[in-house]
């Protein structure tokens, strides 16, 4: 683990989360969870979510971070974090939001989602005490026990768009 390097994300980046983000999202919802997505839905998500362009929005946007995990030059993680945009009816301006963590499956259980989270957490809430939001899908119990780990519960529900298919999605809340 120690040949990783996390790094916040440059503008010339943006590519490469875009291939990072687009197979470890098909990785993990479509192989790994065997959801039945139809193309169409894929493709409209990765229109609006992952194409480079997405990408260099979010690098550029100054209320967000991303990190970028590498080894070798190669990117095999990422997470993103930001203000809080989850439609929770407790949710107030200038809380904040893990807004992704993936890691290639290789490295499930290498230390290097840890090592994402709390690069993520130091950035939101650097003084301790800030509520702090994140959306998980609702299958994921891996994830869940993993937020879990850093004081994270449910606190609601919504639905999470992939084209015009619904997830179920729960609402973790911290603070």
């Amino acid at each position: 683990m120690t040949d990783i390097v996390i790094r916040v994300a440059r503008p010339d980046d943006a590519g490469p989360l875009s291939v990072l983000g687009w197979e470890t999202f098909l990785d993990t919802f479509v192989k790994g969870f065997g959801i039945p997505y139809p193309e169409e839905d894929l493709a409209t998500f990765f229109a609006q979510s992952y194409t480079p362009e997405a990408y260099a929005r979010v690098i550029a946007d100054p209320s967000r971070r991303v990190w970028l995990a590498e080894r070798g030059g190669e990117g095999v993680a990422y997470v993103t974090a930001g203000n809080n945009a989850l439609p929770h009816p407790e949710a107030r301006p200038g809380e904040g939001e893990l807004k992704a963590l993936y890691v290639r499956r290789e490295l499930h259980g290498s230390g290097l989602a840890p090592r994402l989270m709390d690069t993520a957490l130091a950035w939101l809430d650097p003084e301790g005490g800030r509520r702090l939001w994140l959306g998980v899908w609702s299958g994921n119990l891996r994830a869940q026990r993993f937020y879990a780990r850093y004081g994270f519960h449910k606190a609601g529900e919504y639905e999470f768009p992939v084209g015009r298919v619904r997830d179920r999605e729960f609402i973790l809340r911290r603070g």
